[in-house]
């Protein structure tokens, strides 16, 4: 299986799971992901997101995963996923797709970003363990375009 294909698995089981109350409470206040307030769209139509993360106390494969949504969709696409080192120290991540082109367009966005480890189990399947989550509006820019001001953060 690819990273690809796991962090796009993961995903999926982080936006399940974090609508859950108890998956918030699991995650340490100490541990943290951002989203960079810009994302880009490339001539060919591939998005890239970028952040940071800081997270500790991994014994698992970790990962920084994000997701976009645009305008009044409900659905979000996944935009790629980064293998996460968990040392206590801030890390850059940065995750790029090609969805189909034309889906989003520059302007205000919604990413979501989680930083989500597969824990290992004594019966051998991976449970999900979630050191954190950000949901934040950018705004995404043409690449080599013209920058539209981004939002003020919170």
């Amino acid at each position: 299986m690819s990273l690809r294909q796991v962090a796009c698995a993961a995903t999926g089981v982080a936006l399940l799971l974090l609508t859950a109350p108890a998956a918030h409470a699991l995650i340490d206040p100490f541990e943290s992901v951002t989203v960079d307030p810009a994302g880009t769209i490339a001539p060919d139509g591939t998005i890239t997101l970028s952040g940071t993360y800081r997270c500790t106390d991994g014994t698992g494969a970790v990962f920084v995963s994000s997701s976009l949504r645009q305008g009044d969709s409900n659905v979000r696409h996944g935009i790629g996923g980064t293998s996460a080192v968990c040392d206590g120290a801030e890390h850059r991540w940065t995750n790029s797709d090609r969805p189909e082109l034309g889906r989003f367009k520059a302007g205000a966005a919604d990413v979501e970003a989680t930083l989500m480890e597969l824990r290992p189990t004594a019966g051998g399947l991976p449970l999900p363990r979630f050191h954190a989550a950000r949901q934040q509006e950018v705004t995404l820019v043409q690449a080599g375009g013209q920058q539209i001001a981004a939002p003020a953060q919170p």
